[in-house]
């Protein structure tokens, strides 16, 4: 059922009844492999009269939830966590400024995030969400799938912190000014000068200059804090931060 799930995108689950014809095994068996497919994420089961189970193909942010778990059990700070981006983010600006495709794929979809977050100035969530959007591109476009799904756990899981604290600074008329808001877009603006350019020293340079700068703003005051992964949150996929 779990090879299933991967092989097929759009693949869903047949009635009780039905897998266990197809499967040979007792009513309870296919419960209980459900029930293990609902505790890694990958179906929902609703019970009733109108019950099945929905299919989930694993996400980025179920994996940072399960990483956040590991993180959390090993007491692991969010300084810890930002320096562990700033060693491995920056190669995926890296990888991305030395595609040959950059141009017709990488540097349109950067440009229009970039776009969206100047519009989104001046509402410190929505900002935050859109810059985030800017790094999660930047890892997806980076070709070996292997760097793009370990370092886009990090960074959703990352992610998750930095909206925490959009919304809590938000509540506390706290969050940074318009102008530090200005200094993130030109950054961005620089980095994807640099993809387009070709010059992949430079955008891993600027890459990783401009995450120590951003993350100092919660590194300041949350550093030392264990990276956390509430129940109510890890279900869906959300870290939190405390």
């Amino acid at each position: 059922m779990r090879e299933r799930i991967f092989a097929d995108d759009q693949y869903s689950f047949a009635t009780q009844e039905q897998l266990v014809r197809e499967f040979g095994v007792s009513h309870p068996s296919i419960r209980e492999a459900l029930r293990i497919l609902e505790t890694e994420g990958l179906v929902t089961v609703r019970r009733g009269k109108v019950g099945g189970a929905n299919v989930h193909r694993p996400d980025e942010a179920q994996a940072a939830c399960h990483l956040g778990l590991s993180l959390q059990s090993a007491r692991v700070t969010l300084r810890d966590l930002a320096v562990g981006l700033q060693m491995l983010e920056p190669n995926c600006a890296e990888a991305c400024a030395s595609r040959e495709d950059r141009a017709e794929v990488v540097v349109p979809a950067l440009r229009r995030c970039v776009e969206m977050s100047e519009q989104a100035m001046n509402d410190g969530v929505v900002f935050t969400q859109s810059g985030r959007d800017f790094h999660r591109l930047i890892v997806s476009f980076t070709p070996n799938p292997v760097i793009r799904s370990a370092v886009g756990s990090y960074v959703a899981l990352w992610s998750a912190q930095e909206q925490a604290w959009a919304v809590a600074t938000m509540r506390n008329s706290s969050y940074p000014s318009s102008a530090l808001e200005s200094d993130v877009v030109c950054a961005h603006r620089r980095i994807v000068d640099d993809i387009e350019a070709g010059r992949p020293g430079e955008a891993k340079r600027l890459a990783r200059a401009h995450l120590e700068a951003t993350q100092a703003f919660i590194i300041e005051h949350h550093g030392d804090s264990v990276v956390n992964v509430s129940n109510s949150s890890s279900r869906r996929g959300r870290p939190s931060m405390r």
